[in-house]
């Protein structure tokens, strides 16, 4: 029998072995997924952006655990020569409504403890020729990493401190008792005397394998990328968000700069019918069922008509899409809209229609579950780790 048993090869759960093992030496670990290699979804699909906590509710666990988070990567990037660049982070308002809300980002970036500068459209415009706006906000801090690199020498060390990670290994049982939890599959079973899931798109059905009473889902959406020709990879410096909309669940599309030097734009978000499906159209018959199925789909799906038709409209013809870009960056074109693989974003909905914001973690007597841990869970991991040996 182990000690600890790590559902999950992302970055968070990786992460939570690591820290285990650093509170704990000698302790006995295995972590297990059903992918046969590490980083596979989440963690191996975003645009390496190491976030600065600029955008979260103050006092939630995002804004906490993401500076925290922000720190620790670079640290930890330095120390294991993980290529990293601090590029800094521009928030471009197009018009009066946007920038009315940039001001109240400011005022909230503020209260978490961020350093931003607010900068006007002529100083916009000298740092980012070919950037428009009417003003912005400037996070210096923002940087770029590869999370799948970090995800692999967290797991170099894990194994090195005697812990097994077990690929290909797809979790269909966990039975829980007063004296162990043990997980199996076809690949096998493992016995420990702690558990944690860190599922990512499966963490709702781990958790009721578990036997958690849970009622949320995780709905799939899909966040589409493009990428710019490499002759264009120098069109920007830093990365360019909009300011997002408080209505609405994502950040919305941007130029970001990644670690292997392309410049992406995106991404979108529109409804996936495949957890794991990231070929356009893609449709996993379970989880569409799953999904289609769910109340709590009804009510968001009923809620946001008008941006889930944008968002499928842009999805299906790039001319929308590249309206989003153009209206901070006037002189991309078409052509310069390039395809690259899609993320998938895993988002926890409750039955009455509420998006899960924050990070959800739940626990029983021997295990623990990591409910919801969408963006900015790579920058955030390993204080989410902390956090999670807190409560073991």
């Amino acid at each position: 029998m182990y000690d600890y048993c790590v559902i999950g090869g992302g970055i968070v759960g990786v992460a939570t072995a690591y820290r285990i093992l650093q509170e704990r030496p000698g302790a006995s670990l295995v972590l297990v997924d059903k992918a046969d290699r590490l980083a596979t979804h989440q963690t191996g699909h975003n645009s390496g952006v190491v976030h600065s906590g600029i955008y979260y509710a103050p006092g939630s666990l995002k804004a906490r655990m993401c500076r925290q988070g922000a720190r620790w990567t670079t640290e930890f990037a330095a120390a294991h020569d993980i290529p990293y660049r601090v590029c800094g982070k521009l928030l471009v308002a197009t018009d009066s409504a946007e920038h009315a809300r940039m001001l109240d980002l400011y005022e909230r970036s503020v209260t978490n403890g961020v350093d931003v500068e607010s900068i006007d459209a002529a100083e916009l415009a000298r740092r980012e020729p070919r950037v428009r706006g009417v003003g912005a906000l400037y996070v210096p801090s923002t940087a770029i990493v590869d999370y799948t690199r970090v995800t692999e020498v967290l797991a170099a060390q894990v194994r090195a401190r005697g812990a097994e990670i077990v690929l290909g290994a797809e979790i269909t049982a966990i039975a829980e008792n007063s004296d162990a939890v043990t997980v199996s599959g076809p690949s096998g079973s493992w016995r420990a005397a702690r558990m944690v899931a860190c599922g990512g798109l499966q963490a709702d059905r781990l958790a009721r394998l578990a036997g958690l009473p849970i009622s949320l889902r995780i709905v799939p959406f899909r966040g589409e990328y493009y990428q710019l020709p490499s002759a264009r990879s120098d069109l920007v410096d830093t990365l360019i968000y909009p300011i997002p909309d408080p209505e609405l669940p994502f950040l919305g599309v941007h130029l970001s700069p990644t670690i292997d030097g392309a410049l992406t734009v995106g991404p979108n978000a529109v409804l996936g019918l495949a957890r794991e499906g990231y070929r356009k159209g893609g449709v996993d018959l379970r989880d569409a069922r799953e999904i289609l199925c769910y109340p709590g789909f009804h009510r968001v799906a009923a809620a946001n008509v008008r941006t889930g038709l944008r968002e499928l409209r842009d999805s299906l013809f790039k001319r929308g899409y590249l309206a989003q870009c153009r209206k901070y960056c006037p002189e991309l074109t078409l052509s310069d809209l390039l395809p690259r693989e899609c993320g998938i974003r895993a988002q926890a909905v409750l039955r009455d229609g509420t998006l899960v914001h924050d990070f959800m973690i739940e626990r029983t007597e021997r295990s623990v579950h990591v409910l919801n841990a969408p963006s900015p869970a790579a920058t955030s991991a390993m204080p989410i780790a902390e956090h999670i040996v807190e409560s073991l």
